[in-house]
């Protein structure tokens, strides 16, 4: 007992104002330490007080009747490029617990990030923003879509855009080696380019050249170029993608683990679904892909180039163990938004078509001639999702983007992923602990991109918080109906400044461009 009044004297600190003050609240810190109870007082933008504020004033008080209250969470994998300055507030991510996104994962990226993040500033951002320079997006620059080897000449101005790109203020240096057109890359094309970025620190964000039969040497690669460059290692939405390899995450994780004991930062991130959700050209041979779309058109033109397209695509469906394209949904597709949330299989018979695979494989190529599609692959299996998120270095990430409410009918990580970690994964399987899932969502992710002011509750740090009832937070957005907000987030604050209040959305835009181990620009 004595003991227990040493600690809540020591917690009880002077009075004072503050901008805002929240009471009596259940602070999980995200360092993973047990909740405390205590007040939390912000002034500037800034956390000010933990403990005990008795006597204490502010501008506005939120009694959070002992309610969480923990580091604004940040979501380490995002994709909004596209519409981040039409829709800057980023309602889908503040209803989800979400005050700071990494950007410019998967190798696509802005490449004069100067710029755009100046755009951003003037435009006004409703949570924070940070960005990686992008592998694909340099090579398409530089050498477009070409299925070749990079020349020591088109290295070089390569490296002098992610040279830019870093000095620019971008986080770290991504790669999407399934995508075109840095899968036509070799492992001594990447290593160069990640050292031009090491020479600023930051981090190597790698969507591996596979997920699935050989995921083993996809994650020896990813280490090797940190090791080679000198850089921490974040291995992208970490799964096992093959049908028939699931349940191999046991080795998997092993492996990371393995490369940890060697002395390498390499860590993952996971989204809490076992959709996956990417283009439709990633059904194809990477070959089919490359020199731009008129070239692509040709080859789906020639009798011949057609029938080794459809056959490879018969063996990439074998070698996952499908039977048919089932797996496979639209979540957009331009030209036919009837087809949106229907798979390739039932596309397939609303043209007509015998439910074969050759005829599936005909629809596909179809929808290419037109564009191609957005898509969403039931692809994992639960058991290794489970297994995935028991590691202790998971980041929780959703690989999704600001979202125009009803538009398309998008994976609906873009909408539930921390309350769905929150409320199915944490209250419901119990697959891991509160404490633990807001640590995989603010200060592992914090620690690993270099924000060293961000991702706990800690005086002095920016005051990014959310104050929600861990018996109540949700998520609605279903794969059928993807278009519906989180509920359970009361409160979300991003640089001080109220965002979510008792759930609705506020007008103001506190949200600023952050840089690793550098302070945050000014909005």
């Amino acid at each position: 007992m004595r003991l227990l009044t040493l600690f809540l004297v020591a917690l009880a600190l002077p009075a004072a104002h503050f901008d805002l003050l929240v009471r009596n609240a259940r602070v999980v810190d995200g360092s993973g330490n047990a909740w405390m109870l205590a007040d939390v007082g912000v002034r500037g933008g800034r956390i000010a007080a933990v403990g005990h504020l008795r006597g204490s004033t502010a501008e506005r008080t939120i009694d959070a009747n002992r309610r969480v209250l923990a580091p604004g969470f940040i979501d380490v994998h995002t994709h909004v490029e596209s519409n981040a300055e039409t829709l800057s507030r980023g309602d889908n991510y503040l209803l989800d617990g979400v005050t700071s996104v990494v950007t410019g994962n998967c190798g696509g990226s802005r490449v004069n990030l100067a710029e755009w993040f100046e755009r951003l500033r003037d435009v006004g951002l409703g949570l924070n923003l940070s960005s990686l320079i992008g592998h694909n997006s340099v090579r398409r620059e530089v050498i477009g879509t070409a299925n070749r080897k990079a020349t020591a000449e088109e290295i070089e101005r390569m490296q002098e855009l992610v040279d830019k790109g870093m000095r620019d203020g971008a986080v770290g240096f991504s790669t999407g080696l399934i995508y075109i057109p840095g899968t036509y890359s070799d492992t001594e094309e990447v290593v160069a380019l990640a050292k031009a970025a090491s020479r600023h620190g930051g981090v190597y964000a790698s969507h591996m050249r596979d997920e699935g039969e050989r995921i083993t040497e996809a994650i020896a690669e990813a280490v090797e170029v940190g090791r080679q460059s000198g850089m921490r290692v974040q291995i992208s939405h970490f799964k096992i993608d093959n049908r028939k390899l699931w349940g191999k995450s046991t080795e998997s994780i092993a492996l990371v683990e393995r490369f940890r004991r060697e002395g390498v930062d390499v860590v993952v991130d996971q989204y809490p679904y076992d959709h996956s959700s990417t283009n439709l050209g990633i059904t194809l041979p990477s070959w089919a892909l490359a020199e731009g779309d008129e070239a692509i058109a040709e080859r789906l033109k020639s009798p011949e180039s057609r029938r080794r397209i459809k056959k490879e695509m018969a063996e990439l469906l074998e070698l996952k163990g499908r039977p048919d394209y089932s797996y496979a949904r639209v979540a957009a597709y331009k030209p036919e938004p009837a087809y949106e949330g229907k798979t390739i299989s039932e596309i397939n018979r609303m043209r007509n078509r015998r439910a074969t695979v050759e005829n599936e494989i005909e629809t596909v190529l179809e929808l290419m001639e037109k564009g191609g599609a957005g898509m969403v692959y039931h692809s994992m299996s639960m058991e290794d999702v489970e297994r995935i998120m028991k590691y202790p270095n998971t980041a929780v990430a959703s690989d999704g983007g600001i979202r125009e409410f009803g538009v398309g009918m998008p994976h609906p990580r873009s909408y539930g992923t921390n309350a769905r970690v929150l409320a199915e994964f944490v209250r419901e399987r119990k697959v891991i602990g509160l404490e633990d899932a807001v640590r995989r969502m603010t200060s592992l992710p914090a620690r690993t991109f270099g924000f060293g002011d961000r991702g706990l509750i800690r005086e002095g740090f920016a005051a990014d918080l959310v104050l929600f009832d861990p018996d109540r937070v949700r998520d609605k957005a279903t794969y059928q109906q993807p278009h519906q907000y989180s509920e359970g987030f009361d409160y979300v604050v991003v640089n001080g400044v109220i965002m979510v209040e008792e759930g609705r959305l506020t007008d103001a835009r506190p949200g600023q461009v952050l840089h690793p181990s550098r302070p945050a620009d000014a909005p």
